[in-house]
């Protein structure tokens, strides 16, 4: 099974792989924009300064909700990474997009000149290697927990709790196809002389941090609420719970997910009425260790001993 300890250093040095990338990165295609003048130019740098926003807000979100417990958050401060993590995926939309777009539009009514398209071609160069390196370390890191948990990258970026690694993977895949974008826009714009496609370009770069920006505000939000565990893993801890000695029936299974790391299980328990107070407790205890061995994030464990009454039972859904 993953360590939950390996697995927090791990996301914390990735965002800090990403947003040094991205802070080096904003800064040339900034200098570079300049120079050229190219609005596809200047919204990179937009979207790098968003992005190395983004990875200071995640960094703050891994933090704050790693913090221990306490008597006012008895639960501790798992959805406080979340609110960060929203507060980045926000910023991503209104600085990033936001900028994009407008500077894009005005391009293409109002035209620009174009300066030295080498030094564009060159920064695009840079930045795409350096944002390559950051993106391997994300990737790498989703491969690496997709395997240990059996499943697919697609499906853990999907599933996981963990929005800080999924944030930094779509911002590097969002920022090498928007290094693309800007490549192609100052490409056509050199061809034609027309600079329409660099603001063409400037748009495209928009629509692609909105798409991020929006998908990662949904994941956040649906976290927030109260986001049960993945149906399969519920369907298993319900298997196991079932299999406990002196557990008759499980009539209702409700999971959340407090943070990254932390799971709250609560369960609506049926136990067998020979059983005496010693054996529940005992099956209480077994409980929680089974859980726990198929997943290790989970951290609370209430079992809430029911009778079954006729026509009131009711199988959670």
């Amino acid at each position: 099974m993953p360590d939950q300890d390996d697995e927090a250093s791990e996301s914390v040095l990735t965002v800090i792989i990403a947003g040094l990338a991205n802070l080096a990165i904003a800064v040339a295609k900034f200098v570079a924009g300049l120079l050229t003048g190219s609005a596809s130019l200047l919204s990179e740098a937009a979207h790098s300064v968003a992005d190395t926003t983004t990875e200071v807000l995640l960094y703050t979100a891994l933090r704050r909700g790693a913090k221990d417990p306490d008597d006012r958050h008895p639960f501790g401060y798992g959805k406080e990474s979340y609110v960060w993590a929203f507060i980045a995926a926000l910023f991503t939309f209104v600085a990033g997009a936001g900028f994009s777009i407008y500077h894009g539009t005005e391009t293409i009514l109002h035209g620009e000149d174009i300066g030295d398209f080498i030094v564009g071609y060159i920064v695009l160069a840079v930045s795409a290697v350096l944002e390559g390196i950051s993106f391997y370390r994300a990737l790498r890191q989703v491969r690496g927990e997709a395997t240990r948990w059996r499943t697919s990258p697609f499906r853990f970026l999907r599933a996981t709790p963990d929005t800080a690694v999924k944030a930094v993977f779509l911002e590097d895949s969002a920022a090498l196809i928007g290094l693309a974008l800007a490549a192609a826009g100052l490409g056509l714009t050199e061809a034609t002389g027309d600079p329409v496609w660099d603001g063409v370009a400037s748009i495209g770069i928009g629509v692609l941090l909105l798409i991020v920006a929006a998908t990662l505000s949904a994941a956040n939000v649906s976290l927030l609420v109260g986001r049960s565990v993945p149906r399969r893993l519920h369907l298993r801890l319900r298997q196991e719970l079932s299999a406990v000695p002196t557990v008759d029936r499980v009539h209702q299974l409700l999971t959340m997910q407090l943070g990254p790391d932390d799971v709250l299980v609560a369960a609506k328990v049926d136990f067998d009425d020979t059983a005496t107070g010693a054996a529940i407790e005992a099956a209480a205890d077994e409980a929680e260790r089974r859980l726990i061995s198929i997943y290790p994030s989970i951290r609370y464990v209430f079992l809430d001993p029911t009778r079954r009454r006729a026509g009131r039972d009711e199988d959670d859904r």
